[in-house]
């Protein structure tokens, strides 16, 4: 875990440049630092070597006026995003950048971008012309850092006002796959804290409070008739899907979990739940520290309510090929 921004693009090396700054203002530019291309209909035809002179260095003069108001920026590490117009920055521009000791790092992912801008406090820049030191982030260090073969970027001591607070998390494995499940358990276990954030309340688990739910429906069905009371039990019967499902994955008599879970909620057992410790029904999921955010059951019950209602709504369907 990295009290700061960590960026997995490396930095460019090839130019000479620094990898590590001290006091980073930080710029993130949206437009290339190499020369103009003509379009893909258009050509240049060069006669004789004076023309490739001037091209050259034209060229190179281009490059160097977009490196200086760079520097009289004070930005000292650069931010490039992802082009597939032309190259991002080229060689040319490389060394310049490496001779006024700027930090490049290029191929920022587009989808990254308003991310960086938050952790950070700098402002994408379009265009070389609103390039200005009002627009740059500020970091207390910024180095590139090597472990078990793989090079990250660290961002550290981000003392920029606009700037939020960011902690990252490194993540290491063996393939895609690996990382992949890792960054799906990292949003799963961020969910939880957020749903608890918005709502601080945390009931027991197990499919305890969906036995519970289906309990209080089925009363309320039985003291009802005609169509009313079938579909309150409709839905006490759905709710009782969650613990006959857990009751299956886990290898268990589903029908005999069932049955006995929902005699010891008429009992009033209301924390009574699925096990898989125990094999069975506990009577207590506190005391296997089994729960779960109130909002998560609520946010469930509610979506399935509504989307029952948008299916009962439809009064037809036309069937087209």
């Amino acid at each position: 875990m990295v009290d700061g921004l960590v960026l997995n693009q490396p930095i460019v090396k090839s130019g000479g440049g620094p990898t590590r700054i001290e006091k980073a203002r930080i710029g993130l530019i949206q437009f290339q630092l190499s020369a103009p291309k003509p379009d893909m209909e258009n050509t240049v035809v060069v006669n004789d070597y004076r023309q490739m002179d001037k091209i050259i260095k034209e060229e190179r003069t281009y490059l160097l006026n977009m490196v200086k108001k760079i520097k009289a920026a004070k930005c000292n590490v650069l931010l490039i995003q992802k082009s597939i117009l032309r190259d991002a920055v080229d060689v040319q521009a490389l060394h310049f950048l490496s001779k006024v000791k700027i930090m490049c790092i290029k191929d920022v992912e587009r989808d990254e971008i308003e991310f960086i801008c938050k952790s950070t406090g700098c402002k994408p820049i379009a265009d070389i012309e609103y390039f200005t030191e009002d627009k740059l982030g500020s970091a207390g260090l910024v180095e590139e850092v090597s472990s078990s073969g793989s090079r990250t970027v660290k961002v550290t001591g981000v003392t920029s006002k606009s700037a939020g607070q960011t902690v990252s998390i490194v993540c290491r494995g063996a393939n895609n796959l690996i990382l992949d499940e890792s960054e799906r358990s990292l949003h799963d276990a961020l969910c939880v804290i957020r749903c608890l954030v918005k709502k601080r309340a945390l009931i027991a688990g197990g499919g305890a409070p969906e036995i519970a739910i289906a309990n209080a429906l089925g009363r309320q069905s039985r003291q009802l008739t005609g169509t009313e009371a079938i579909c309150w039990k409709a839905f006490a019967d759905a709710m009782e899907i969650i613990p006959t499902t857990l009751a299956e994955n886990a290898g268990l008599n589903s029908i005999k979990v069932v049955t006995d879970l929902r005699h010891r909620h008429e009992f009033g057992e209301k924390n009574a739940g699925v096990s898989i410790r125990s094999g069975g029904v506990k009577n207590s999921m506190k005391d296997e520290n089994v729960l779960q955010p109130l909002l998560v059951s609520t946010s469930a019950v509610e979506l399935a309510a509504e989307t029952v209602k948008m299916l009962l709504r439809i009064d037809d369907i036309a069937l087209s090929r």
